[in-house]
């Protein structure tokens, strides 16, 4: 498994998406398809995403 950080290329948003799939090596349209239809059902979805946003570190 590789470390938890949001690649600089393949971003759509923030990379959220793409850091969880890379970190855990699952396909990243399968994450973002998940994070959709997550968003389409009541809950803190959004708010969980911009905090993962602010503490998952940007690749250097």
């Amino acid at each position: 498994m590789k470390n938890l950080v949001r690649p600089r290329n393949g971003a759509v948003i923030a990379g959220v998406c793409a850091a969880l799939a890379n970190r855990f090596g699952w396909s990243v349209l399968l994450i973002r398809v998940l994070a959709v239809l997550s968003v389409l059902i009541p809950g803190p979805q959004v708010i969980i995403y911009v905090i993962l946003w602010v503490l998952i570190p940007k690749e250097l």
